[in-house]
């Protein structure tokens, strides 16, 4: 009887195993899924804002691929990558923005969250672009891969407020020891003209001058202290500044000639470089 036991144990225990090996070989049989479909709780333009940063600017959403093996639609969990690119790029452009989402079928965002993603994007601030949006689907394996459908949105990409109050009026001039006014304030004539910085942009001004040792400050109103600018931290070739009427100065160069000072009010530093 003994002998008849073991060599049917044995043959059990080989038709489990051929079971488990073909459910094994079942699982591993992709069949595919369906391409998701990209959709989007505003058409045409996302909204974006400074002053409305908090409000909802878009919701993004797809449909679940369901993925099919020979075993059945698959449990696994999914990942999603979310693309962002400047329309036109086919989505490979040198800045395109890739967000990676587990499991869920959405994903939301704020004026100030999708202004922040824009900024990878390197688009012009305050200026109207296109983007392009799409969502892939995947395993991990490449032939699991399935990309939605293309969307596109005009976007206008909003500067945070600058970190140093500009000048009201719109003007700036340089006063001290380190240029040939001195202290003057107002300044006369051809001060007024000569020391007086170009206006570059909103949040930018430039001037060349002659400067020397000793030190100086910026005015936005000829004949006015009370609304200058003055240095917080940094060195003669530069630093950072704030609107103050306080000390200390900007410190005129070791050695007289003429300067190219950019005061930047966006990023609230300044640079001195030697022409």
């Amino acid at each position: 009887m003994k002998k008849i036991i073991q060599p049917l144990i044995i043959a059990l225990s080989s038709l489990v195993f051929l079971a488990s090996c073909s459910k094994e070989e079942d699982r591993e049989i992709f069949l595919g899924g369906k391409v998701p479909v990209l959709a989007a709780s505003v058409s045409g333009s996302i909204p974006l804002g400074f002053a409305t940063e908090n409000n909802a600017a878009v919701k993004f959403s797809w449909t679940n691929p369901e993925y099919d093996f020979a075993s059945g639609i698959s449990s696994q969990d999914v990942v999603y990558t979310l693309e962002i690119d400047v329309a036109g790029a086919s989505f490979s452009g040198a800045n395109k923005k890739t967000i990676s989402i587990s499991k869920e079928l959405s994903i939301a965002y704020t004026q100030k969250e999708f202004n922040i993603i824009l900024s990878d994007l390197q688009l012009k601030l305050n200026t109207p672009a296109s983007i392009e949006v799409r969502v892939i689907a995947s395993l991990g394996a490449a032939v699991t891969r399935l990309t939605s459908n293309v969307m596109r949105f005009n976007v206008t990409p909003f500067a945070p407020p600058p970190k140093v109050p500009v000048p009201t009026m719109g003007t700036l001039w340089i006063i001290g020891d380190a240029v040939a006014s001195g202290w003057n304030n107002p300044l006369p004539a051809p001060f007024v003209t000569n020391q007086r910085f170009t206006k570059v942009t909103d949040t930018q001004y430039e001037l060349v001058v002659a400067l020397k040792p000793g030190a100086y400050k910026l005015i936005q109103e000829n004949g006015v202290w009370g609304t200058q600018y003055h240095m917080v931290e940094g060195t003669a070739s530069g630093g950072t500044f704030q609107k103050k009427d306080s000390d200390p100065a900007f410190p005129g160069p070791a050695t007289a000639g003429n300067y190219k000072i950019v005061v930047d009010f966006q990023t609230g530093r300044f640079t001195v470089t030697k022409q």
